[in-house]
C-alpha cells in the first residue's frame, strides 16, 4: 500500500463533505465467527484486521445474533461462508409473549459484550479511524427473536405486536447510546426488512420506521456519524434516505438503485460498489480493479466510500482484498 499524509478522518470527512478527498475512502467488513464469542476475541479479531490492511473505517462487526440471546434465543455456530451464527431456539414463540419482553440492561449479557469490545478496540486504535458500532433495527431483532411469524403477528395482532417492538427500539436506542459512549464514533445502522419482498411500504412504516427513529434519534447528537445499511433486494431506498443519516450502504450492484442513479436521489455518502460474493470472492484482482474504478466514475469520486454490499464472505483471498485496497491507491 502507498503511504498517505492524509489521516483516515481528513479523508472521510472530506467525503461526507463532498470535498475533493486524496483518494476515495474504503472499508470492508466480515464476521469473525468463534473469535466473535468473547468481547476480547472479536477486539483482537477487529483490530487485527485494521492493522493488516489500513481502511477508513473500522465497522464492529459482532454476531448477528447478539440483539437476541438476553431475550433467551439460543444459537450455535455451524460453520458457513458467511461466518454467521444459526438460531436453534427462538426467545419469542407465540405472539402474547410480545407485551411480556423486558428492558435490557445493555452493559450486561451479549449487549455488554458488545460494548466491552467497543471499548477494546477504542482503546487500542486512539482515534485514528472512525468506528462504528452495528446496530440493528427493531424489526430486524424482531424477526431474529421470533422467526418469519412476525409477518403474521404484524399483521393480525399489530398492537400486541407493536408492545414488544416498542421494548425492543427503547433497549436499541440505550445500546447504540452506550456503544457510542464506550468508543464508537457512530452507527452501522442495519435494517433487513426494509425490502419490497417482505412488507408494503405502509407496512413498513408502521413497524420499521416508527422503531428505526427512536433509535436513530436518539444516537444522531451523539454519533460523528451515522450509516444505515439497507440489506437485501428490491429495498425502500428512498425511504432510509429520509432518515437522519449521513451514508446509506446497500447491494448496489445486485438491485435498484446503482450507484449513478443513488447519487440523484441521496446527497450524503454513498458506501457501496464491490459485489463481495462475485468479484471479491471470485477475482481476479483486475477484475476487482475494474469494478472498483467503475464505482468511482459513477460516483464521480464525490461522497462515495469503496465498500462491500454486505458483509465478506470469510474466505475471500487476501490477495483479494489488497487488490481492492490498493486499486483506491492507485486510482
Amino acid at each position: 500500500m502507498m503511504a498517505s499524509e492524509t489521516s483516515h478522518w481528513e479523508r472521510v470527512r472530506a467525503a461526507l463533505k463532498g470535498e475533493e478527498t486524496d483518494q476515495v475512502p474504503i472499508s470492508l467488513w466480515r464476521h469473525w465467527p468463534v473469535e466473535d464469542e468473547t468481547p476480547q476475541g472479536l477486539a483482537a479479531a477487529t483490530i487485527r484486521w485494521q492493522r493488516d490492511y489500513d481502511f477508513d473505517l473500522v465497522k464492529l462487526t459482532p454476531t448477528g445474533t447478539y440483539g437476541i440471546e438476553d431475550w433467551g434465543a439460543k444459537t450455535t455456530y455451524v460453520p458457513n461462508d458467511h461466518g454467521v451464527r444459526t438460531i436453534v431456539q427462538y426467545g419469542v414463540t407465540s405472539v402474547d409473549q410480545w407485551p411480556g419482553l423486558e428492558p435490557l440492561d445493555v452493559t450486561r449479557g451479549y449487549l455488554g459484550n458488545q460494548i466491552a469490545a467497543v471499548r477494546l478496540v477504542a482503546e487500542e486504535l486512539q482515534d485514528s479511524v472512525p468506528i462504528l458500532q452495528t446496530v440493528f433495527s427493531p424489526l430486524t431483532t424482531a424477526r431474529k427473536l421470533a422467526g418469519d411469524r412476525i409477518f403474521a403477528d404484524l399483521r393480525l395482532y399489530a398492537e400486541t405486536f407493536k408492545e414488544g417492538l416498542q421494548t425492543i427500539a427503547e433497549t436499541t436506542a440505550r445500546f447504540a447510546l452506550e456503544s457510542i459512549r464506550a468508543g464508537a464514533h457512530g452507527v452501522f445502522f442495519a435494517t433487513q426488512c426494509n425490502t419490497y419482498r417482505l412488507l408494503s411500504e405502509a407496512e413498513y412504516r408502521e413497524f420499521g420506521e416508527t422503531y428505526d427513529r427512536i433509535v436513530l434519534n436518539a444516537a444522531r447528537p451523539e454519533a460523528q456519524i451515522v450509516l444505515i445499511h439497507a440489506h437485501g433486494q428490491d429495498i425502500m431506498f428512498d425511504l432510509v434516505a429520509n432518515y437522519p443519516t449521513d451514508a446509506i450502504n446497500w447491494h448496489d450492484r445486485i438491485t435498484w438503485p446503482s450507484l449513478k442513479e443513488a447519487r440523484e436521489r441521496f446527497s450524503g455518502l454513498l458506501v457501496g460498489g464491490i459485489n463481495e460474493w462475485q468479484t471479491l470472492l471470485k477475482g481476479p484482482p483486475a477484475a476487482i480493479q475494474a469494478e472498483i474504478r467503475d464505482a468511482v466514475a459513477q460516483t464521480r469520486g464525490r461522497r462515495y466510500m469503496v465498500g462491500p454490499g454486505c458483509v465478506l464472505p470469510i474466505n475471500v483471498p487476501p490477495a483479494h482484498i489488497r487488490a481492492a485496497r490498493e486499486a483506491v491507491d492507485r486510482f
